[in-house]
């Protein structure tokens, strides 16, 4: 079943990528010869009208390849024969279509788990929050005279605090201060804890304001990963692949689907942000081309671009092997040792 979920995986991340080019080269008439899932061998195809539609044998890949993409071409339809502006949103569309997927991801999942909220559902019984006098549907406005906005507030004033806090909540539009022990939790962490557990909200505004912002704390972690690379602080050992992913699936189907969904938004978030890295053969490096060729003119020609990403390609395909052979030895030879 793991090797059927990260199929499914792959092709859904691919599938949306490539059907962003798709259907903004459609939307800007330019001609698509082939519109593919997967890579290698055909396994079905399709001719209909111009474009041919095929299924592929190797499920880790797919493309959509347009008329004048990585060579001239006389053809008025052709990719590059179209304005600067109508190339970069062809470019664009398929990072757009991989980050719309996370936030929508984000958003099904927080409507289904429900969002925290800082009204309080459950007080343990003997715990410290009932000693205080708190109780369930109490809202919390403050901790120690620091407004509270979301449930992470409450979190940080507690784990700030020093031996007790000063709780002030709103109790059927009455305000209290209530003052709290603080106890240490179960769990090894040390943590300071009072004995209360939020109340979730299930609601579609609420979940669509906290997928999206879900959405851009991973965005700012994504990039400070990718910082943290090219300064040398992470190792590049630290990537992953195909391999790495299909172990990490494996691991995060245990936890339930909920999980394997906020796996799905991190790799296509990532896969948004990688793919927009200003370098030859992503997309991000073709939007360059596309601007530095709008403001120098015909200096640089398309077969010259093509021969750029093609080098490219090539380093991925290098870097690709590398990242496999990585996943190889970290996970496939210690179950052999």
């Amino acid at each position: 079943m793991t090797i059927v979920y990260a199929i499914i995986m792959f092709c859904l991340l691919i599938f949306i990528h490539e059907l962003g080019h798709f259907m903004a080269a459609k939307a800007c008439g330019v001609k698509v010869n082939e519109f593919a899932l997967g890579m290698g061998p055909a396994l079905f195809k399709k001719q209909k009208g111009e474009t041919l539609y095929a299924l592929r044998a190797i499920p880790i890949g797919g493309y959509c390849a347009m008329e004048g993409e990585d060579e001239e071409s006389d053809d008025a339809r052709a990719f590059n024969n179209k304005p600067a502006w109508q190339k970069a949103i062809i470019v664009v569309a398929g990072a757009a279509m991989n980050l719309l997927l996370c936030i929508i991801v984000l958003i099904i999942i927080a409507l289904y788990t429900g969002t925290v909220t800082t009204t309080i559902d459950q007080v343990t019984d003997g715990g410290p929050a009932a000693k205080a006098g708190i109780k369930s549907g109490d809202e919390i406005v403050a901790i120690d005279d620091k407004p509270v906005k979301e449930w992470t507030d409450i979190i940080e004033g507690i784990g700030g605090a020093k031996g007790q806090v000063i709780i002030q909540v709103n109790r059927q539009g009455e305000e209290l201060s209530l003052t709290s022990e603080l106890s240490k939790s179960d769990d090894g962490t040390g943590r300071q804890v009072i004995g209360i557990v939020p109340m979730r909200e299930h609601n579609v505004i609420t979940a669509v304001v906290s997928g999206t912002a879900n959405t851009w704390n991973m965005t700012k972690m994504m990039g400070k990963t990718i910082k943290q690379l090219f300064t040398g602080e992470v190792s590049t050992k630290e990537l992953t692949g195909p391999v790495g992913i299909v172990y990490a699936v494996n691991d995060t189907a245990k936890y339930g689907f909920v999980y394997l969904l906020y796996l799905t938004a991190l790799i296509s978030l990532n896969l948004a942000i990688v793919n927009m890295l200003p370098l030859p053969a992503l997309d991000g490096g073709r939007l360059i081309f596309i601007i530095v060729r709008k403001i120098t003119g015909r200096a640089i020609t398309d077969e010259m671009e093509g021969k750029i990403h093609f080098v490219g390609i090539m380093l991925l395909f290098a870097l690709m092997i590398y990242v496999t052979w990585n996943d190889i030895v970290r996970f496939i030879v210690p179950i052999f040792n």
